[in-house]
């Protein structure tokens, strides 16, 4: 279900994983050779579930949809959707869900000389200085990022 703000596009939208879907993917689990031709089909034995692949702790996981362009040098585009899991301690340099002052912001964790920085992965954004008068909650940790090719 979206976070929505009174007249205000929401920078992420929030979802949760359904682990009660039935849907069968056809799997094939060995490599495909992304330069000569593999005869993958002959290997199509299983079926994969994504929930079940990406999520290690589903208690804590849920995805968000990226919105913007803020973290492009990253491998996360607008529209992207974020695998997030709550269970994981934010670390330096992790890619985080972050509500900072009242809005959601998706950033990389930056430690550096006894300050914290929300990191934007595109050279047209500058970083956030977190200090003492920014309230900051670490909502998750994003474990994937699933995108369009």
């Amino acid at each position: 279900m979206p976070i929505d703000k009174p007249n205000k596009k929401p920078k992420l939208s929030f979802f949760s994983p359904d682990f009660e879907s039935d849907m069968k993917i056809p799997f094939v689990s060995q490599g495909v050779s992304a330069g000569f031709p593999s005869p993958a089909l002959d290997f199509m034995e299983t079926v994969i579930d994504l929930n079940k692949e990406l999520v290690k702790n589903p208690l804590a996981t849920f995805y968000v949809r990226a919105e913007g362009n803020s973290m492009i040098d990253a491998g996360i585009n607008d529209q992207d959707v974020l695998v997030v899991d709550r269970s994981l301690e934010p670390q330096n340099n992790t890619i985080a869900i972050c509500f900072i002052d009242g809005e959601f912001t998706v950033k990389r964790i930056r430690l550096e000389k006894g300050s914290l920085y929300l990191m934007p992965e595109n050279k047209n954004y500058a970083p956030i200085q977190v200090t003492e008068e920014n309230q900051l909650i670490i909502w998750g940790i994003v474990t994937y990022v699933i995108k369009p090719v």
